[in-house]
């Protein structure tokens, strides 16, 4: 069985956790997610605790018992607090910019790219950065992997849209010939 689909899933007072007509349903501050139950497993609600119990013995079944059991408490986090991802331009005059709801990108294209956000995320830049927000943890990083795609660092400068803290292996360029071609060609 799974070690992570056993674990209880602790559930804030601000939180309600129903399930309903197989699909189990998370409503808090934030908004509301709901998942359909995976054939194969049931949900059990403790007081502040909900487990995520496997009916039968496939082994198919630990597989999504984990994930399940990490969707629902990744939803129960994106409902009170929710998820957030930065992205960081690099790149001499690299520029994103808000308009709307639509995040308009200036990165070395010969138009601006016009990126039009889910249902949900919303979009902040302060000082060269992006901020990608909204509850579902799966969209928002989604979301960002699809901005960071349109221009992905280049390994020789470092220019390009990448994650807040990723490191970027640099290559060395061309070597200079110095003083010409080896070997005294004439």
């Amino acid at each position: 069985m799974s070690r992570i689909g056993k674990a209880p899933i602790i559930v804030p007072k601000e939180v309600t956790v129903t399930t309903a007509d197989g699909s189990v349903v998370v409503k808090g501050p934030k908004g509301e997610l709901r998942f359909s139950v995976p054939h194969g497993l049931a949900t059990q609600s403790e007081g502040e605790t909900f487990t995520i119990i496997i009916e039968g013995n496939m082994n198919e079944l630990n597989a999504i018992h984990g994930y399940f059991r990490a969707a629902i408490a990744n939803a129960v986090v994106g409902v009170t607090r929710g998820w957030t991802r930065t992205l960081e331009l690099s790149g001499v005059g690299y520029r994103a910019a808000v308009t709307g709801t639509n995040l308009t990108l200036t990165i070395g294209f010969s138009h601006p790219v016009v990126v039009t956000p889910p249902v949900g995320i919303t979009f902040a830049v302060n000082e060269g950065k992006i901020n990608i927000s909204g509850i579902d943890k799966q969209v928002v990083g989604q979301t960002a992997a699809t901005i960071r795609a349109i221009k992905k660092p280049e390994p020789y400068k470092g220019k390009g849209i990448k994650y807040e803290g990723e490191h970027i292996r640099k290559k060395a360029g061309k070597a200079k010939a110095v003083g010409g071609a080896p070997g005294g060609a004439k």
